[in-house]
C-alpha cells in the first residue's frame, strides 16, 4: 500500500494535522510526518516532494497556516495529489491560509479542505488510495454506513423526547 506524507509547516500546526494522522491510523494506512517550511526551509521541502513518489508515497498532504503557501509550493515539485489544509492562525481565522491554499494556477492543482479539516484531507487520500484497493474502498463504505447509523440513533432520541 502508497503511504501518504504529511506536511506541515510549523510544528504548532500538529494539533490540527493530528487529526489526520488519527483517520490514517484508523484505516491503517501507512504515513509520515515532516515540519518543512516553504519559506524557511524551500530546498528540504522541495527536495522532499521530489522524491515522494520514488520513497512509496501516493499522495501528500499540506497544512500551513497564515498565508503560508506550502501546499502550493509541495504541488509544484510533484505530480502526486496535494492535499492542502489551511489552518486558522493569526488575526484572519485560517481565510488568508484558505486562499493561499486554493487559489493555485492553472496546471498545478491543490484539492483544498475545510479550515483545519484534517481528518477530511486524510479521508480524501484515503478515497485516492481506495480506488485501486478493495479494503480500503470496504473500510471507507463500512464507515459511511457506520456514521449514518450514529445520525439515525441520535435523530430516533430527538423524536422520542419531541414528538
Amino acid at each position: 500500500m502508497k503511504k501518504i506524507a504529511i506536511i506541515m509547516g510549523s510544528d504548532s500546526d500538529l494539533p490540527v494535522v493530528q487529526k489526520a494522522v488519527d483517520t490514517l491510523a484508523s484505516f491503517s494506512v501507512p504515513y509520515e510526518v515532516h515540519v518543512f517550511s516553504a519559506h524557511r526551509t524551500p530546498a528540504e521541502a522541495a527536495a522532499f516532494t521530489k522524491s515522494a513518489r520514488e520513497r512509496g508515497f501516493g499522495a501528500i498532504i499540506a497544512a500551513a497556516g497564515m498565508a503560508a503557501h506550502l501546499a502550493g509550493a509541495v504541488a509544484a515539485n510533484t505530480t502526486l495529489p496535494v492535499v492542502g489544509i489551511p489552518v486558522a492562525s493569526g488575526g484572519l481565522g485560517g481565510m488568508d491560509a484558505l486562499l493561499a491554499t486554493v487559489q493555485m494556477p492553472t496546471g498545478i492543482p491543490v484539492a483544498t479542505v475545510a479550515v483545519n479539516g484534517a481528518a477530511n484531507a486524510a479521508l480524501l487520500c484515503i478515497q485516492m488510495l481506495a480506488i485501486e484497493d478493495a479494503t480500503l474502498a470496504k473500510a471507507l463504505d463500512d464507515k459511511r454506513k457506520a456514521d449514518a447509523e450514529k445520525v439515525l440513533a441520535k435523530n430516533a432520541a430527538i423524536e422520542q423526547e419531541f414528538n
